[in-house]
């Protein structure tokens, strides 16, 4: 198997994540990184979009698990994870999510959790 990296980068989408009633009732911006590491050889000798993953699939995928609520970014990174490992297997799944602006009293470009997970 080769380790064949496949990205969708810096989606961006509005969500209600977060521990501060602010965050519930405002919402804010969150950035996500989708890498799929595989072996992704046959789409790229065949030319065939049917062997390869469907970008504007994960993208909805990625889309539909923004939209239920989690208080932490950790958590938020998992079920994104989880269900985009579910849409194609086998891969693993290396997932990052941003909050470029968190509600505290600091000065810093955000926050980024990163995880990998291996669905086969």
């Amino acid at each position: 198997m080769t380790d064949d990296v496949l990205r969708l980068r810096n989606m961006r989408f509005y969500g209600y994540h977060g521990l501060f009633p602010e965050e519930e009732a405002l919402g804010q911006l969150f950035e996500v990184d989708v890498e799929l590491i595989g072996d992704f050889s046959a789409a790229a000798t065949a030319d065939d979009p049917a062997l390869t993953v469907d970008y504007a699939a994960i993208y909805e995928v990625v889309e539909k698990a923004m939209a239920q609520r989690c208080k932490l970014v950790e958590a938020l990174a998992e079920r994104i994870a989880e269900r985009v490992g579910q849409a194609c297997r086998p891969v693993e799944v290396l997932i990052r999510v941003r909050k470029p602006h968190p509600p505290v009293q600091a000065h810093f470009d955000g926050v980024e959790v990163e995880i990998r997970r291996i669905y086969e």
